[in-house]
């Protein structure tokens, strides 16, 4: 589970922040106690792909753009009746 950072932490602690990183911690970024951003440990490379709940989260925060969904039916109204 990461640990939560507040950006007053990050401001005042950033060595100690940083170094917990660079050692494999996994750090939330918050403002105002809201997750805004984390912040992993680097890797050389990294999967294009990311696990299932990972979209899922994504998607339940962010949602889809209205026209993007519109879009989407129209284009499955086609594939459907053609």
């Amino acid at each position: 589970m990461p640990r939560n950072v507040s950006v007053r932490e990050l401001r005042n602690h950033t060595a100690a922040v940083v170094e917990a990183v660079r050692a494999g911690e996994l750090v939330t970024l918050t403002v105002n106690r809201e997750p805004v951003a984390d912040i992993v440990p680097h890797r050389d490379s990294r999967s294009p792909w990311l696990p299932a709940s990972d979209l899922r989260r994504i998607v339940e925060h962010a949602g889809a753009d209205e026209a993007l969904l519109d879009d989407l039916a129209d284009v499955r109204a086609a594939l459907i009746d053609g």
